[in-house]
């Protein structure tokens, strides 16, 4: 016998007893951003590498080293899985002519792909819901977002959530900064970890973000950018926090908080909790007024975020104790020839009045099928024989409770049901 073949590591299949939560979250989610006014849209999950490597930035790990890339055996262009979501709806805005008709609030979700080492809350295979608004200048917009996003905290019941937010001013001010922190970690080399040391000249403010308990106390004193953005990124920054004082929205300001792609200035921010261990970001942004540029279109302020599902899906878990899924109203059990086509079409009729029939098509016999429908857990078996299928009835008969077993046409038969609904 052949050997059984396995998901891939770090793809993870999501079984039917786990669906009511990712549908809890999923329906959480639509209801929200459609109060706020975005609008869907849906990108491929494979586009051109070149997309992330303008767009994300050629020095960054996704780029280096986690796309998961290859060349189009068909006509050999260069292909990635996407492994974020803004550049891909950015790309999709300007190739559609989306910012002709004036700004856009979107939203999409969708599965991105990593190459990482998986762990609790972080897989090869992983899901988003994001959000970008493209076309808005003003801190208003970043304030915004932030306030969709407590919204639906508030929407699935989680508690502990909190904002942290940072500015990493303009790309002209980060190059100055640039130099001053590599100049400093230059000065504490010995203290560098293997990953630190490789991105001290591609990407040194990724290295503030490191979790190596080794380098804590060096990162802590390095310099902070926010004390080297000037004067109207600062005034930027202080209008949003302004505008989450009046929305009434906690923060703190993390000056460490850098984001590790390219395309983001300004704001930046990430909700984070202390019960998911070191992966505590489960919704992460910020804005990224250069990126249409960099992919061919006007200038055009950006501001967006993008909530891992499976994170914010371990903190409902907590939340929220999804039992089984609601029983069937009625499982239909049928005997005979003339019965089973009949039976056919009455499981359909049943469903025509709003009830939820599971049909037995085992062939078994009536006992059989009476314990199958007793398993089920519906409230009902719903009994066609010969007799039935020629008078165009059926039986239905209590599973749950005591009571006769009723003869009847389907109209009746779907109100008998209704009435002992759960």
């Amino acid at each position: 016998m052949p050997d059984k073949i396995h998901a891939v590591r770090g793809m993870n299949d999501v079984l039917p007893a786990k669906s009511p939560l990712w549908e809890l979250l999923e329906d959480a989610v639509r209801d929200v951003f459609r109060q706020y006014g975005y609008r869907n849209i849906r990108t491929p999950m494979v586009e051109r590498t070149e997309l992330f490597v303008r767009g994300v930035g050629q020095a960054t790990d996704i780029v280096e080293k986690e796309m998961y890339s290859f060349v189009d055996a068909m006509n050999g262009d260069n292909l990635s899985l996407r492994p974020e979501g803004t550049a891909p709806t950015v790309r999709a805005v300007l190739e559609h002519n989306l910012l002709y008709n004036g700004p856009q609030r979107l939203w999409y979700s969708g599965p991105l792909f990593r190459h990482e080492r998986p762990q609790k809350g972080r897989y090869r295979q992983y899901h988003t819901f994001g959000a970008e608004a493209l076309g808005f200048p003003g801190p208003e917009i970043d304030v915004e977002l932030l306030m969709m996003a407590r919204r639906l905290w508030q929407r699935l019941n989680l508690d502990g959530v909190q904002l942290q937010i940072n500015t990493i001013g303009s790309a002209e001010e980060r190059r100055a900064f640039r130099d001053k922190l590599i100049a400093y970690f230059e000065r504490h080399q010995e203290l560098l970890d293997d990953d630190a040391k490789r991105r001290l000249h591609a990407n040194p403010l990724r290295i503030l973000d490191s979790k190596n308990p080794a380098m804590q106390a060096m990162i802590e004193a390095a310099p902070k950018l926010i004390d080297a953005v000037g004067r109207d990124s600062r005034a930027n920054f202080e209008a949003v926090q302004a505008g989450l004082d009046v929305a009434g929205i906690p923060f703190s300001i993390n000056p460490r908080l850098v984001r590790g792609l390219d395309y983001y200035n300004l704001t930046v921010f990430e909700w984070v909790s202390d019960r998911l261990g070191a992966q505590s970001a489960v919704c992460s942004g910020g804005r990224y007024d250069g990126l249409c540029e960099q992919l061919g279109g006007k200038p055009t302020p950006g501001c967006g975020f993008g909530i891992g599902v499976e994170r914010t899906l371990l903190l409902l878990d907590a939340h929220h104790h999804i039992g089984q899924p609601a029983a069937p109203d009625a499982y239909l059990v049928h005997q005979g020839a003339q019965a089973a086509r009949f039976a056919f079409v009455a499981a359909e009729r049943l469903r025509d009045y709003g009830l939820t029939v599971i049909y037995d098509c085992s062939g078994g016999s009536f006992k059989s099928q009476m314990k199958k429908a007793d398993a089920s857990g519906a409230r009902h078996a719903v009994i066609v024989g010969d007799d039935e299928a020629q008078m165009q009835h059926v039986s239905v008969k209590p599973l749950r409770e005591a009571g006769e077993q009723t003869r009847c046409a389907l109209e009746r038969a779907a109100e008998l049901i209704k009435t002992k609904r759960g």
